[in-house]
């Protein structure tokens, strides 16, 4: 076991293990730590605690210290100082006439950097625009293009359930998500249905997917030739949550049945299957 303290550098965004140091942390609090990027000052979100050592990557870097009021205050400074970088930028994009948009600038603690976010439909050639920018700030200049779901991450919204993003709002990684999950909770593979404000498979597609799995692994599928108490026939409806299935007759003009799954019995087992013209219309849903 090892102890550690859990950081994060940005609102739902990724923990970061580091050495206590003998520094005792609570939920909360301000620290100073030594990353690959530099300096940079992150909120403990996990306070001093015991984990096994599988999953850490060690060497972990030392807590410098508790952020000070004078720390605390570079970081406003810094705020005051993305603002104004925001604005300069967005200014050269326009002189340079780039096809790029702007998402957000991050300046690390210790001042040593710069980092302007965008978005952008193609590769960008962006070195004269690195090189007026390096004039302005006399500083590191690191420009890092990002995709939909990460500009939907950072400027946040309200998603068609009426609640924030999940991305936003407590995510701290992207979750894979995949048109067969979709196809298997049985939605309507239209992009408007499926996809969120980002234009990207919606995220909460995989908060369910475990349950949908083991349902899947005992219920019979559309397609499915399966054995009744009254008759064997075709499965051509299912309700995963109910367990029930709609059999339609294999010999016999009469309207389907209604069964519980417990009740039947499975012969063959159907297939679920996603048209290979629909699963390359929708391919882009699951890009990032």
């Amino acid at each position: 076991m090892t102890e550690i303290i859990g950081v994060r550098f940005k609102s739902a965004g990724k923990v970061y293990y580091f050495s206590p140091a003998e520094i005792k942390a609570e939920n909360g609090d301000m620290v100073i730590v030594e990353t690959a990027r530099g300096v940079e000052c992150g909120e403990v979100v996990m306070a001093n605690r015991q984990v096994e050592d599988d999953k850490i990557t060690v060497p972990l870097k030392s807590i410098i210290r508790k952020a000070t009021p004078a720390d605390l205050k570079i970081i406003e400074q810094n705020k005051a100082k993305e603002e104004n970088a925001f604005k300069i930028c967005q200014e050269k994009i326009l002189a340079h006439k780039l096809d790029m948009k702007l998402v957000d600038v991050e300046c690390t603690f210790d001042n040593n950097k710069l980092l302007f976010y965008f978005t952008a439909e193609t590769r960008v050639d962006f070195r004269e625009l690195v090189k007026d920018l390096a004039s302005v700030f006399r500083t590191r200049i690191e420009l890092r293009q990002i995709g939909v779901r990460d500009e939907a991450k950072i400027l946040g919204g309200l998603g068609i359930c009426g609640r924030e993003f999940c991305c936003k709002g407590f995510l701290g990684e992207f979750q894979p998500v995949s048109i067969k999950m979709a196809k298997e909770q049985g939605l309507s593979l239209n992009p408007t249905k499926i996809s969120g404000t980002c234009g990207r498979l919606m995220c909460c597609l995989k908060y369910e997917q475990e349950a949908y799995e083991y349902l899947l692994k005992n219920t019979p599928k559309v397609g499915a030739y399966v054995k009744t108490p009254d008759f064997k026939g075709y499965v051509e409806e299912v309700n995963l949550l109910t367990g029930k299935l709609k059999v339609k007759p294999e010999k016999s003009e009469d309207a389907a049945v209604i069964f519980d799954k417990a009740d039947v019995t499975i012969i063959r087992d159907g297939k679920i299957k996603v048209d290979k013209e629909e699963l390359k219309a929708l391919k882009g849903l699951e890009d990032k």
